[in-house]
């Protein structure tokens, strides 16, 4: 199945530096082993073509509920169905874990609200912070 079986363009892609970082990440632990830039880029030719087949499958399951919304149920359905069942935990863990860190950045972006500072004060308070980091630069490194 190719992207365009499902309308899609040849410019689907994955980011190829991140696709890099995750490849160094897991060869650390095979020293003297490397991946070529072509293998690379097949790796990445096969994530998009795997993300498009379950979301095409995700769809699929989503529209027959007549729901107008691929929700996570309808991915783990959609794993299980095209015999991908051992992948199911870790992306439901996967899921979990943005969950959480979503709920984190919203709990950051809330304390800006709840500081009780009006607009100016901490643009204020922002301009004071960049003139000081300005000032410890332009210092140069201390000996």
């Amino acid at each position: 199945m190719s992207d365009k079986e499902f309308g899609g363009t040849d410019d689907l892609s994955l980011p190829k530096a991140t696709v890099s970082k995750i490849i160094t990440e897991i060869l650390q632990h095979s020293p003297g082993v490397a991946f070529t830039k072509d293998a690379r880029d097949l790796l990445i030719a096969c994530c998009v073509e795997f993300i498009t087949l379950i979301s095409f499958q995700a769809n699929e399951i989503a529209e027959n509920e007549t729901k107008k919304t691929i929700a996570t149920e309808h991915i783990d359905r959609a794993l299980r169905e095209l015999g991908f069942p051992e992948y199911v935990q870790e992306v439901l863990a996967s899921a979990g874990e943005h969950k959480d860190a979503l709920k984190s950045r919203e709990k950051k972006a809330n304390k800006v609200g709840q500081s009780g500072l009006s607009d100016a004060e901490l643009a204020r308070q922002q301009e004071e912070l960049f003139r000081s980091a300005t000032a410890k630069f332009n210092q140069g490194p201390v000996a």
